[in-house]
């Protein structure tokens, strides 16, 4: 710890540095607890070595994207203004892409440099000082972050012990908090619950002056959206990402369905120029390959029906949630099995997500659904560590 010593009329003073730098932060940060960022191992290593770890902890895609994204940003790669121009300010192509995708007018969506900053413009257009905001839990905690960097308050209402959902309860605690907004992942990260469309409407007609924001990030791994509810409802907001079933985690592209009006508000503060041209250019040459990431979506599918029926054989003293994303959360009866289970993966080098934002899932770790392949050989792995005897192939 750093100090800071002087001496006034005859007296030696010792003040801590980090308490004198943080009077410059915004109020709200001080006591802020940052949102835990899992391993990264896969980027401190060579791209031959990266080659022998199966990242299971992001829920990214485990497969590259469509073979069109690579060819059409070696097209616009040499173009002479590729490289000093600022990206374009209005990409109508992608967005007529996406409203076909959708099937929604382009008035009703619009494109941001990921979901994340999505979420950011949206606590800055919504949520004031002082808002309470709740979130149905556990979930993904980087939206928590954002809501009390901006001072608002926060506040849960969890799923039961065994990550259930009691409706009477929720509503229960929208009523006593009156929340600004209710946050609700549809499918629910980490635990994989899922909500009908229907109840989604009543929560908007029972709630009508708060604003929900449905987080759709894992949609098409379930085919359940709710975003007609936009062309009729003022009080919802949906953010959906390209990062998983389309495969472009690392360009950073989200967008938001919404009604014409919650799009122009949002539009008042957003840049319009913070989405760089090559990762427009490769949203739309996924969207122009659909049939690609629906394969990809039919096999992740696959892969998640066999690993739970694999996991079920195995007798052990796990619990594994049946969820409808691209991931699964499995529950252990104590923490100390876990660890040694996560450590056992990673010297395989299988990476997973220990799931740490809340109490009710410390005995927990989330695992990314990949393809067949990469699953039997993880189911293989863990067999393995519980004993059995297995031929561990390669993924």
């Amino acid at each position: 710890m750093e100090f800071i010593v002087f001496c006034i009329a005859g007296k030696v003073h010792k003040f801590d540095l980090i308490i004198l730098k943080m009077k410059f932060l915004n109020k709200y940060l001080r006591n802020l607890k940052p949102y835990k960022l899992a391993s990264h191992k896969i980027w401190s290593v060579n791209s031959e070595e990266r080659s022998n770890i199966l990242k299971l902890d992001w829920n990214e895609a485990t497969i590259p994207p469509s073979p069109k994204v690579k060819e059409h940003l070696l097209h616009i790669l040499n173009e002479p203004t590729f490289f000093n121009l600022y990206p374009t300010t209005y990409n109508d192509r992608l967005l007529e892409l996406l409203s076909g995708y959708v099937g929604l007018p382009k008035d009703n969506i619009q494109y941001f440099g990921s979901s994340d900053a999505l979420h950011e413009y949206i606590c800055k257009v919504y949520i004031s000082v002082g808002d309470p905001v709740m979130i149905l839990g556990p979930s993904y905690d980087n939206f928590r972050l954002t809501c009390q960097a901006n001072g608002a308050e926060v506040y849960y209402s969890n799923f039961t012990e065994e990550f259930k959902f009691d409706s009477s309860k929720f509503e229960n605690d929208i009523e006593k908090k009156e929340p600004a907004v209710v946050y609700i992942c549809n499918p629910n990260n980490p635990t994989g619950n899922l909500h009908s469309q229907e109840y989604i409407e009543h929560l908007l007609n029972e709630f009508p002056d708060t604003l929900f924001l449905i987080d759709e990030a894992y949609y098409e791994f379930s085919s359940l959206t709710v975003k007609d509810l936009v062309l009729e409802y003022d009080n919802i907001l949906i953010s959906r990402t390209m990062s998983k079933a389309f495969a472009l985690a690392n360009f950073r592209i989200g967008y938001l369905i919404a009604s014409k009006d919650n799009v122009q508000f949002i539009n008042r503060i957003r840049n319009p120029k913070n989405l760089s041209t090559i990762a427009q250019e490769a949203a739309i040459a996924v969207l122009s390959d659909i049939g690609y990431m629906c394969d990809y979506v039919m096999e992740v599918r696959k892969a998640r029906e066999y690993f739970i029926e694999r996991m079920l054989q195995y007798n052990c003293s796990f619990t594994i949630y049946p969820g409808y994303g691209n991931f699964l959360l499995i529950k252990f009866s104590t923490i100390v099995e876990k660890q040694r289970l996560l450590k056992y993966l990673e010297e395989k080098n299988i990476f997973v997500r220990n799931t740490t934002q809340d109490p009710c899932v410390y005995n927990c770790f989330r695992i990314t659904i990949g393809t067949c392949k990469q699953m039997e050989y993880v189911s293989n792995v863990i067999e393995q560590y519980y004993g059995r005897e297995s031929q561990i192939g390669i993924f």
